[in-house]
């Protein structure tokens, strides 16, 4: 492991200037009535916003940090990560809130080591929100310390979700959210897994869950909350190996609302 991956305060600051290079670009795309858009295997929307975006990510990484490796949605990841020092990157995480003009989608940026998260960076650009952190720093918005709600009971819990594309996967969702609907307050769908979990992470929402995520969805956001006090499970390869399930919570909600996702779930 490089030893600069111990300098968290580099690690962000970089982070920090990648989504303001990303934010350039996807707002100078957004609302354009010329954008391209195709759909990937798995019926999710790809728009060339965000593959310039990746791309231009990418170009600074290697400018800044040549030995450095890169996960990220649109252009792939390396066979090996291990113990290697590697940054996470969702160019425009919520690809159909940006198309339909809705502001929740943003740029999520991590850098993380053999250990876990190191950095992370979550910005929208149409609300002008930014949260970021440090591992060990504590989680910011907009410059402002920022703790999530603890402790929460389950049955007054407000909980963000998301759902696949595959239809046949939301049957899978849809029936567990009816098991799990009369359990709590009440569930929000905001359409971004990233800026949900750091809407969490600042006190908007009590809980996220969502199955069906990768890595760059929650990598950022997840070291986030965990610097606003939450605690996060990521449960490996559902639906045959293909995705993750991942769980956000304080201390006190996570293990009532683990119990309740997870009895009977058929992934």
């Amino acid at each position: 492991m490089s030893s600069r991956a111990h300098d968290l305060k580099s690690d962000l600051e970089l982070a920090l200037h990648l989504a303001s290079v990303a934010d350039q670009i996807s707002l100078k795309r957004y609302q354009a009535l010329d954008l391209v858009i195709e759909t990937k295997p798995d019926s999710s929307p790809v728009t060339d916003a965000d593959k310039a975006v990746e791309s231009a990510i990418r170009n600074e990484i290697a400018k800044f940090r040549a030995d450095d490796l890169v996960v990220g949605e649109e252009f792939g990841s390396p066979d090996s990560l291990a113990g290697k020092y590697y940054w996470v990157i969702d160019p425009i995480d919520g690809t159909v809130n940006y198309l339909y003009d809705i502001p929740g989608w943003c740029i999520s940026i991590a850098a993380k080591d053999s250990d876990g998260g190191l950095a992370g960076v979550v910005y929208s650009p149409a609300t002008q929100s930014l949260w970021k952190a440090h591992r060990g720093g504590g989680a910011f918005l907009n410059g402002n310390l920022i703790k999530c709600n603890d402790p929460v009971a389950l049955n007054r819990a407000l909980v963000g979700s998301g759902f696949a594309y595959d239809l046949e996967k939301r049957k899978i969702q849809a029936a567990l959210i009816a098991r799990l609907l009369p359990e709590i307050r009440d569930l929000r769908r905001l359409g971004a897994c990233a800026v949900d979990i750091c809407h969490f992470a600042s006190g908007s929402l009590d809980a996220y869950f969502e199955a069906g995520v990768n890595e760059w969805d929650y990598a950022a956001a997840g070291l986030i909350a965990t610097e606003a006090g939450a605690m996060i499970s990521i449960d490996k390869g559902i639906w045959n190996g293909e995705k993750n399930m991942v769980i956000v919570a304080g201390p006190a909600l996570h293990p009532a609302l683990s119990a309740q996702i997870r009895a009977g779930q058929a992934y």
